[in-house]
């Protein structure tokens, strides 16, 4: 088989994977929150499209091109962050060929061209194309207009390559999430260093060139991506022969943690040691747990240390935010990582209610994590202690309440460590989805709502009292969970044996 003929082979089999997947019924209702969400998002890009062009076209101090390529280091780092929802690194698509007579190099050039030609470098348009009709073709004319969004659109596959790189190194390593934050430093550096209106003068230039036709930009940004590409290709063969086993490794010895505190404690006890020995030890649990400790570290430092979120909105939604971090990374995924070995939990009876419990404790401790790193928010006066308390309740009281109801529902089973296959890891139900916004949303709706009536510090003693009820209520709710769980036991087995 030729190599084209290779590669629409294999750009056909990612079209038809969900329809060969054994879970294939569970994802379309998923499919039809994606629609809603990515709908959603267009609909929102027009809308700031016809914002900023409804202001440049009032602003006589800056052209329509250098506005849009001085907000371009914005755009391309918040489609960077956007794309560790859905993109996949090669790598993770090429196990399923490996066993066959197919050359794994050419495999791997393969899904890295078809990254290139994906509907989702061209997402952005939605923003481009209204502010092009509105600001730019007219005053610049076609020319000036192509050499844009073409300048842009391969700007986005630079991104999209950047973007297979640094989720394949941090897959390897953690520390390597450092590259990225380097690289969007040293991006940022003339407005660290010196202030913002020299970082607008030096990416304002590049539109300056771009008005005149200048097609400059566009070469340099192509020859930047035939740089990347190559990278990435080299980076993807070393991390696939990593994989196999082909790559030199060494073994360490190294301490088992017995853990033996928690001995007294009984079952329960060694429930916490299970769930403790799963966060640190598997790699995916891992990958998550860090994540969020980074998440909530970057906010608090930007509400400490920037006028960024500096309203009442921001502030109060970012305090409950950084406390939900722990439970959306794993609480909506609960009993999804125990899908490995969900067998073994069903011996006895009520193993699972243990297990539940021993998780509520574990992730309700957890919450002493981010209410450290929101300690130097308190400092710069930007939170109150009581607002603090008053979140981290109503975390562990009634939103941990409302996230753990997804244990009766999910059954998809995410691999622990393994991250070379084609699953992502996501759950493919629209609940979690629903269950999750409602968690972010309704104590802000809560928080405004009270606000109207009576005081802030109202407010949070309300909060406060209200999360302390549902903890005081764990047990009861607890195991109407596992009774719940257990009407649907033959049920989320079978799909848990079948998404293994």
């Amino acid at each position: 088989m030729k190599r084209l003929q290779l590669y629409k082979e294999l750009r056909r089999h990612r079209k038809i994977a969900d329809k060969r997947a054994l879970d294939s019924t569970m994802n379309k209702n998923a499919k039809i929150m994606v629609y809603i969400g990515i709908s959603a998002m267009l609909l929102y890009l027009i809308f700031f499209a016809i914002m900023f062009s409804l202001a440049i076209n009032n602003d006589n101090s800056t052209s329509a091109l250098e506005f849009i390529f001085t907000i371009a280091p914005f755009i391309l780092a918040i489609d960077f962050g956007v794309r560790f929802i859905s993109q996949q690194t090669p790598a993770q698509l090429v196990k399923p060929y490996l066993l066959l007579p197919v050359s794994r190099y050419i495999c791997t050039e393969a899904f890295i061209t078809s990254s290139l030609f994906t509907w989702g470098n061209a997402i952005w348009y939605a923003l481009l194309l209204p502010y092009c009709l509105m600001s730019v073709l007219f005053s610049y004319g076609i020319w000036a207009t192509i050499l844009f969004l073409c300048t842009f659109y391969v700007l986005f596959l630079i991104n999209s390559q950047w973007y297979l790189i640094c989720r394949t190194l941090i897959g390897t390593n953690m520390l390597w999430v450092l590259l990225p934050v380097a690289v969007y430093a040293t991006i940022a550096l003339p407005w660290l260093v010196v202030d913002f209106d020299y970082f607008t003068n030096i990416y304002g230039s590049i539109g300056i060139l771009a008005e005149k036709g200048n097609p400059l930009p566009l070469v340099i940004a192509l020859l930047f991506l035939a740089g990347i590409v190559l990278a990435n290709r080299k980076i993807q063969f070393v991390h696939i022969m990593t994989e196999l086993g082909k790559g030199k490794k060494q073994t360490k010895l190294r301490t088992v943690s017995k853990f033996t505190f928690l001995n007294r404690y009984g079952e329960l006890g060694e429930y916490l040691k299970l769930e403790i020995k799963m966060v640190i030890r598997n790699r995916n649990t891992k990958i998550g747990f860090f994540s969020a400790i980074a998440v909530a570290s970057v906010f608090s430092i930007l509400i400490s240390y920037t006028n960024i979120y500096n309203d009442e909105f921001s502030k109060n939604y970012f305090c409950l935010y950084n406390f939900l971090i722990f439970g959306t990374m794993f609480i909506t995924k609960v009993m999804s990582y125990e899908g490995n070995y969900i067998e073994c939990l069903l011996v006895h009876k009520e193993n699972i209610l243990k297990l539940l419990e021993a998780k509520y404790i574990f992730y309700s401790l957890m919450l002493l994590i981010p209410f450290i790193i929101m300690i130097p928010a308190i400092i710069a006066g930007k939170f109150s202690l009581l607002q603090l308390v008053a979140y981290m309740s109503f975390t562990m009281g009634s939103c941990y309440c409302l996230l753990f109801q997804l244990a009766v529902f999910n059954r998809q089973t995410i691999p622990l460590n393994q991250k070379i296959t084609g699953r992502n890891g996501q759950s493919n139900s629209w609940l979690p989805f629903i269950i999750t916004m409602v968690a972010f949303c309704a104590p802000i709706g809560i928080y405004f709502l009270l606000n109207a009536f009576m005081s802030t510090t109202g407010v949070y003693i309300v909060l406060f009292t209200t999360g302390l009820i549902f903890i005081v209520s764990e047990r009861f709710w607890m195991r109407n969970i596992y009774k719940r769980m257990m009407k649907r036991k033959y049920k989320n087995l079978e799909g848990f044996r079948a998404t293994r």
